[in-house]
């Protein structure tokens, strides 16, 4: 999560939109001449691959499924009827992603199916185009003095510096709760980019490819996510420095 922690509260969403001028829309890296093999030991029923596959991705498809359907039991299922999807399609798999983003696609379509049998309204079709052109704030307004002031505009008080607390402090279970307090407060769309960057590891290429966002769109949802975090650990450890 040292990602979090360390994100300029101060960059704008236009500044996080202007790194990425002549943007494309990615779909994943192709399929690699070593992944061909091992898709193709898939293909023929290898089962050391299909095992090495399931511990690669198990517990992350099972966290992304938690984000969609919090009940541990739809989202387990979610994740065995992907598996079952996955088996019944390396047949059909062209190689135009990698298998990593093959994969995933699939989870989310599973876990659409399920939410739709269920009666769950989720707006996957809305990643793409929502919260990037919204009115919602990087930063809190309360940050920064009111147009009435003399100096309009500028910093209350300046994001904490993290460097200033001792590693251990901030690797800590207790501040590890707190950051999972504040992942789950956030939007849908910000806590599914924020858990896949930061505590899954993904890239931005895989990201966009698995949920059909822009690299715009992807920086700008990851950007508001870490400043919400990042707020809610100052108002957490200004708290615990008062007490």
């Amino acid at each position: 999560m040292g990602e979090v922690t360390n994100q300029s509260a101060s960059q704008t969403d236009a500044e996080i939109a202007g790194q990425t001028t002549g943007e494309a829309r990615l779909n994943g890296a192709t399929t690699s001449e070593g992944e061909s093999d091992f898709i193709e030991r898939l293909r023929n029923g290898n089962e050391e691959a299909f095992v090495f596959l399931v511990d690669q991705y198990h517990r992350t498809m099972f966290r992304l499924a938690m984000i969609y359907l919090p009940k541990q039991a739809g989202a387990e299922e979610v994740v065995q009827e992907a598996w079952v999807g996955v088996l019944q399609g390396l047949k059909r798999f062209e190689g135009r992603s990698s298998l990593k983003t093959w994969i995933f696609r699939i989870l989310t379509n599973c876990a659409k199916t399920y939410a739709l049998r269920e009666g769950r309204s989720i707006p996957f079709s809305s990643l793409a185009d929502m919260e990037i052109d919204s009115d919602e704030p990087t930063v809190d307004p309360d940050r920064f003095f009111p147009p009435t002031a003399r100096k309009p505009g500028t910093w209350i008080s300046l994001p904490e510096n993290w460097d200033e607390f001792p590693e251990e402090r901030l690797l800590s279970q207790e501040i590890s709760a707190q950051i999972e307090s504040a992942i789950e407060g956030l939007s849908l769309n910000q806590r599914t980019v924020i858990t896949l960057h930061d505590i899954e590891g993904w890239t931005s290429e895989e990201i966009c490819g698995v949920l059909g966002v822009s690299v715009t769109n992807q920086r700008v949802l990851l950007h508001r996510a870490r400043s919400k975090v990042r707020r809610a650990l100052e108002r957490y450890l200004d708290e615990k420095e008062e007490v």
